[in-house]
């Protein structure tokens, strides 16, 4: 019976062709119900989703192998500049930082610090704000954690889940009609990993709950793996947010940080290093992966990317087989597959903290449950099996002022010009008739009018150098004007979208550090109205028996980026931050099947939804300041999971 459901409900749907509109939106209610008929019964769920794990964890590990030939022959030709046998010498130009701020090498994508792992540095025990070269970087993370006991739930999981959907409106410069990708750069499912190479550099035994995940002398090596989706409107993924300018996307990418314990020393050349990979239908990276060796290839969509529609209905397999650490998505809706290993097979390396080299790698989950302690002892979220939603980078604007433009060339021959970039928002999110912040000088280095977190809303900051460390925003970009813009990628013209006068605050600070762009305002969110995207929706996750996680915690590091908040006290960290309009949160809501004799609960996020049951409080879920970690952390204490609880009976 459970096999004729899926073949009757997932396997036999057609595939729509690339570039097309995709199903009719019947099609797709109809294949995300299905998907969650089962979830009226746990036990039904259960079966239901042991099933799709294993289908789809045993159907990405034959793809790996199948590809793997064409992939380690990919692999050598990217690894000439090998200083000794088992080790690459980095490029010029990489993503050994994945904040864009090392001391010896370029970067590649300069917008990269709006995708990194949010560190944090411990000593003695005290977490306090991570700044990177001078730097600072953290950014905001709303979040869902997950806990278990059960083996394997730390390491194998499922999630199902239903793409946003945005109006047909475009967006307005005053946020009264917005799309997702003005919200959220990358809504992402998140795991710790083994890497031996990365802080606070100890061994580490994949998928076992002997590693300690405490901020100790014997913890273990731990890197952060994080399943991105990126929404469309955008592009080019290289200096914006987009693969496609009507498509998502989605990466995998694993986050490592080159410090020894209580971060004594840290290597200023390759502090965060970032593997990086889009889930491709062959398995086969878009471009070298490792930090040592990414380039423009790694970051341009090709053929075989995975392309979702807007309202596809998806299921997600997190696995951690012999091969490699492996991330799936089955895309119900046009029956397509991507999928990415994690593999030295597959160009991944992880990092030398003594000279920067890389070492082809194979990652692993690091731990076997998802205890509550087992975390990775860097980061500022304490995940864990987290759902989270990357927010806090956008604004939109009336026009744009101080074009910037970004242009740069390679040692390898490759290259990238983006001439229409622009530093400073007007308008818009600034006020009716205000000026943003910005230019930046490039002869010195600093920024005109800067702002901060103020008790009643932006305030001046006390510096203009944005390697100062300090919490301010120094300047809008990287901005994009409305409309249609030509880059040129490797010597070829591209026609490039952004469907607003859109600023993502990145290239000067990591985000919006004085809280008055989109994120932070009402009536910008998904709320039911037809001016905001629709939410995403959430089933699970499920662990690899079918059941679901008994516990979770709400938590955000929004206080980390909050000026007026003192990370070692706790005083000031608050969601919504000081003067902040708004903060979104987390909510449970009903999926209406008819016929049906209960009704599903699927996990939101946004603000309230006509047909929302359970809020937990708004913001208040987020709980507070965790100041045995790190006072920038707002984490709720665990509680049973809410999802199957009935709430959402009608």
């Amino acid at each position: 019976m459970r096999a004729r459901w899926l073949a009757r409900g997932i396997m036999t749907r057609p595939m729509a062709g690339r570039g097309r509109a995709g199903p009719h939106p019947s099609r797709w209610r109809r294949s995300w119900r299905m998907l969650l008929v089962p979830v009226f019964s746990v036990a039904f769920v259960a079966g239901q989703m042991t099933l799709i794990g294993s289908a789809t964890g045993a159907a990405a590990t034959t793809a790996a192998v199948t590809a793997k030939t064409a992939v380690t022959a990919k692999t050598a030709a990217t690894t000439k500049t090998a200083a000794t046998p088992g080790t690459v010498k980095p490029n010029p130009a990489n993503e050994l930082d994945c904040n864009g701020w090392s001391t010896a090498y370029k970067t590649v994508r300069k917008l990269g610090g709006d995708l990194c792992t949010d560190p944090i540095r411990v000593v003695n025990g005290h977490g306090s704000r991570f700044i990177d070269n001078g730097w600072y970087v953290g950014h905001d993370e709303p979040s869902v954690k997950f806990i278990s006991t059960a083996p394997g739930s730390g390491n194998t999981m499922s999630y199902l889940m239903q793409i946003a959907r945005d109006p047909a409106k475009a967006p307005t410069a005053s946020g009264s009609v917005t799309n997702y990708g003005q919200l959220s750069v990358a809504p992402w499912f998140g795991l710790p990993m083994c890497d031996p190479q990365s802080y606070p550099q100890n061994s580490c035994t994949p998928d076992s709950d002997t590693n300690i995940g405490a901020n100790t002398a014997a913890a273990a090596g731990s890197a952060f793996m994080e399943l991105q989706f990126y929404p469309p409107g955008y592009t080019p993924f290289v200096d914006s947010e987009s693969c496609s300018a009507t498509q998502w996307c989605a990466a995998l990418t694993i986050d490592s940080l080159e410090c020894n314990y209580q971060f004594a020393t840290c290597n200023p050349s390759c502090e965060e290093p970032v593997n990086f990979s889009f889930l491709q239908t062959n398995g086969v990276p878009s471009g070298p992966p490792s930090p040592q060796l990414t380039d423009v290839s790694t970051f341009t969509p090709n053929r075989q990317t995975l392309m979702i529609n807007p309202g596809d209905a998806l299921a997600v397999s997190i696995t951690d087989p012999p091969q490699g650490f492996t991330t799936t998505v089955r895309d119900l809706s046009t029956g397509q597959t991507g999928y990415m290993t994690a593999s030295a097979a597959n160009g991944f390396m992880n990092t030398s903290m003594a000279d920067c080299s890389g070492t082809p790698f194979t990652f692993h989950a690091e731990y076997s449950t998802a205890s509550v302690q087992n975390r990775v002892p860097w980061a500022a979220l304490e995940g864990g099996v987290l759902m989270e939603q990357e927010i806090g980078h956008s604004e939109v604007c009336s026009s744009l002022a101080s074009q910037d433009p970004f242009t740069t060339t390679y040692p390898d021959g490759q290259s990238f010009s983006d001439p229409q970039v622009y530093d400073t928002c007007t308008g818009g999110s600034e006020g009716a008739k205000a000026t943003g912040e910005g230019p930046c000088s490039a002869t010195t280095g600093l920024c005109l009018n800067a702002t901060t977190q103020g008790p009643t809303g932006p305030a001046a900051c006390s510096t203009s150098d944005p390697a100062s460390g300090a919490l301010c925003e120094f300047a809008d970009g990287y901005c994009f004007p409305k409309g249609t813009r030509t880059a040129t990628v490797n010597g070829v013209a591209a026609t490039e979208t952004s469907v607003a006068n859109e600023c993502f605050a990145d290239r000067f600070q990591n985000g919006d550090l004085d809280f008055d762009g989109l994120d932070y305002v009402p009536n910008t969110w998904p709320d039911g109205s037809g001016n905001h995207p629709t939410s995403f929706a959430y089933a699970g996750p499920f662990q690899r028996n079918g059941q679901p996680y008994p516990q979770v915690q709400f938590e955000t590091d929004v206080g980390g980026s909050s000026n007026l908040c003192d990370t070692a006290t706790g005083d000031g960290c608050t969601a919504p931050p000081i003067s902040a309009k708004f903060y979104p949160f987390w909510s449970l809501s009903p999926l209406h099947v008819p016929g049906a004799q209960a009704t599903a609960c699927v996990w939101n996020f946004g603000n309230k939804l006509p047909q929302t049951k359970e809020t937990f409080g708004g913001d208040a879920e987020y709980g507070t300041p965790d100041l045995t970690w790190y006072g920038g952390t707002l984490i709720s204490t665990p509680r049973a999971n809410p999802e199957f609880s009935g709430s959402c009976k009608t």
